[in-house]
């Protein structure tokens, strides 16, 4: 289809111009999150006077047209040491071309886009250089929080949990929502002790997360992307590397202090004993085995956190997950076990994209966070729909004022 962008064997449409409104993007040290809203055509569903509205200067502006307008919200990622792949998407989409004028969104005379993460700042000069855009820096923690907010409360069965291969999805109260604990695993893992919106504290974290597999991945099996490591520890048997109880006590369980035969006594622990070179060991072992040990330990280290402050909702975000299912069966084993059943791991369908709908509701056209931009459509609420991580839509209706 001539004028269409193809990414990952997925083809977009080109809209026009004026179909497209607010990019917004979370620019991290491995992957680039995308977010943007694109309006239907003849699609404003009300039309309303409100008496006043303030500036950021809390200026009073008078009276202003607010139009609630049907749209799309697509969800997109680059990895970041392709960012030119992301630029090229871009450019060839016109996203850089904020404003939606026939449905109420004006036009901007300045192209600057909201964005959060480190290389909000990094890049800065890079996208100004070869998009012209101006990337308005969102603080990153408060982002991840107003995405997941707004996603636990607005999206159904947008929580779940994954015991015994099987998605049970979480009907979500939210009279009930906070306090919970927020668990971002991107290069590294946050920790964020959420109390209300706008309401969190970054608690503890750990350097061992998303970056630490894909790069002792790539140092120890070849593996050229991330995917192709987490598709390699599928086919993989971590008990070929790592010890298990078993291995010390002869085959025994030592339940006296809970622990069966097939747990992990020590991580990579058998190279130690056995006289093997690295190329001896299959590549699919040997991923799975650190999936196996990184997982774990952020699933414990979250809940001795969530233990820490009385927290009784444990949720998991970024893309370290991508809702693989070995990686949510790790995770949620390590919690069960620490807590000893008192506590379930929950996983988000939008998981990799918390920061960049952070960043996306922070423009001002889009106001009373989270009531301006609501869901519409059944399929929303299907919860046999698959993740929504990369290249998904969600139908929605955003408020905007003109």
């Amino acid at each position: 289809m001539e004028g269409d962008t193809i990414h990952k064997g997925i083809t977009f449409v080109n809209s026009p111009v004026d179909e497209i409104s607010h990019l917004a993007l979370d620019i991290g040290g491995t992957l680039i999150k995308l977010v943007y809203f694109s309006a239907s055509r003849e699609q404003i569903v009300d039309k309303t006077q409100t008496n006043s509205s303030r500036d950021s200067n809390g200026v009073s502006n008078g009276s202003k047209d607010r139009r609630l307008i049907n749209g799309k919200l697509y969800f997109i990622k680059f990895e970041t040491s392709k960012i030119n792949e992301c630029l090229d998407f871009i450019s060839s989409k016109q996203l850089h071309y904020r404003g939606v004028q026939h449905c109420g969104f004006p036009i901007s005379d300045k192209n600057i886009i909201k964005a959060t993460g480190g290389g909000a700042f990094k890049f800065a000069d890079l996208f100004k250089e070869k998009l012209g855009i101006s990337l308005d820096k969102v603080d990153e923690m408060s982002s991840l929080v107003s995405g997941a907010n707004f996603l636990l409360k607005a999206v159904p069965s947008e929580a779940f949990t994954y015991v015994n291969g099987q998605r049970n999805y979480a009907q979500i109260d939210n009279n009930d929502l906070y306090p919970y604990l927020l668990v971002n695993i991107g290069s590294g893992v946050s920790m964020i002790k959420v109390d209300g919106d706008g309401k969190f504290e970054r608690v503890s974290g750990t350097s061992v997360g998303g970056g630490t597999f894909w790069g002792l991945g790539k140092l120890l099996t070849k593996c050229k992307s991330f995917d192709d490591l987490l598709e390699m520890s599928h086919q993989g048997n971590n008990r070929v590397i790592d010890m298990l109880v078993g291995d010390i006590y002869g085959g025994m369980d030592y339940l006296k202090i809970g622990l069966t035969s097939t747990a992990i006594a020590s991580s990579f622990g058998k190279a130690v004993s056995e006289d093997k070179e690295l190329e001896e060991y299959q590549p699919e072992d040997v991923a799975r085995s650190l999936l196996r040990m990184i997982s774990n330990n952020i699933g414990q280290i979250a809940y001795l956190n969530a233990l820490r402050f009385g927290l009784k909702k444990i949720f998991f975000g970024g893309f370290f997950i991508r809702g693989h299912a070995y990686t949510m069966d790790t995770i949620s084993v390590a919690v069960d076990f620490w807590s000893k059943g008192e506590a379930k791991a929950m996983f988000l369908r939008h998981e990799g994209f918390l920061g960049a709908l952070g960043a996306f509701m922070n423009y001002q056209l889009v106001e009373e966070f989270p009531k301006s931009v609501r869901l519409m459509g059944e399929k929303n609420c299907d919860p046999h729909v698959e993740d929504l991580n990369d290249n998904g839509t969600i139908e929605c209706c955003v408020q905007a004022t003109s």
